[in-house]
């Protein structure tokens, strides 16, 4: 079985303060991220690595929603300047270079292409951007080289809290024949028959993860919860493909890992709802709740 490798994040507050200007890097990585309000763009682009050759993410609301542009530039704070001034959406800048300055055009234009597609592909957040551009004819070691570098983007943004480039589908399973399967998961059931809604989902690796096929409401009907952070969940599956409209219903058209339980019954049911209730243990009647409750006095009993 592959073991996850763990990585160190180290986060610098560069004022201090926990919502303002700060940088992330990882230990061993070539890469450094700069992340700032609008508030503070000025001072932003006055810092050194402002001036590399790099890639950016302006992010913001525009109509109501999430939106988003990904540029590229050999001095990023010169292209970030422009769109100060014909922008007025975004309100966080977030800079992505290599720290001793070693990118160049080439990089970061396939840099910018792969952010794009996979933006696209995603669907979480609306973007700023015209057609993306095609990607950039690269080595077969230097494509590898960004591939690597951008392994470290995809980890490092979900946790400064910028998740719209990260996929939370997940592939099937693997049968348990297999000589790299994993550990058994545990497996829950939703199901409200008058509303022919039916779900499953299974629990390995610490993920909730909802499995395709499961039968969800078709629209959101929690009164007085329509602006709620599940409705816009719900809606946002349904915009991106992973709710699909199948009939009455709508049905998971692939794994989807939710944050928490509830969560995930709050997307199946169309409303809020207390998920380790209603997630029975598959073929029972016991919750979620007091199966998690027995899986942590197992756990005490064996550290004893």
């Amino acid at each position: 079985m592959n073991e996850q490798k763990g990585r160190s994040l180290e986060l610098f507050f560069v004022d201090g303060q926990p919502d303002g200007m700060l940088t992330a890097e990882v230990f061993n990585w070539t890469g450094h991220v700069l992340v700032a309000p609008r508030t503070q763009i000025s001072a932003a682009l006055r810092r050194p690595e402002a001036r590399h050759t790099g890639v950016y993410l302006l992010i913001g609301e525009k109509d109501g929603e999430p939106y988003a542009y990904i540029g590229e530039g050999e001095d990023i704070s010169d292209r970030i300047r422009n769109h100060d001034s014909n922008k007025d959406w975004w309100n966080t800048a977030v800079l992505i270079v290599s720290a001793s300055n070693n990118l160049n055009k080439a990089h970061v234009k396939y840099l910018e292409s792969r952010l794009i597609d996979e933006a696209r592909s995603i669907g979480k957040i609306k973007l700023d951007n015209g057609n993306a551009p095609g990607l950039t004819r690269l080595s077969e070691a230097h494509r590898a080289n960004m591939e690597a570098f951008l392994e470290y983007v995809f980890l490092i943004l979900p946790a400064l809290r910028i998740d719209f480039l990260l996929r939370s589908t997940r592939p099937d399973l693997p049968s348990n024949n297999h000589s790299d399967a994993m550990p058994d998961a545990a497996t829950f059931e939703l199901s409200i028959l008058r509303n022919k809604i039916h779900a499953t989902a299974k629990v390995q690796n610490g993920e909730f993860v909802v499995q395709a096929g499961s039968v969800a409401r078709k629209s959101w009907e929690g009164k007085g919860t329509e602006t709620s952070g599940y409705a816009q969940l719900h809606s946002e599956l349904v915009n991106s493909g992973i709710l699909a409209e199948q009939g009455d219903q709508r049905v998971f058209t692939a794994n989807y890992k939710f944050s928490s339980p509830s969560a995930a019954a709050a997307v199946v049911n169309g409303r809020p709802a207390n998920g380790t209730i209603e997630w029975k243990v598959g073929g029972t009647q016991t919750p979620y709740k007091q199966w998690e409750a027995e899986q942590l006095a197992k756990d005490a009993a064996e550290a004893s």
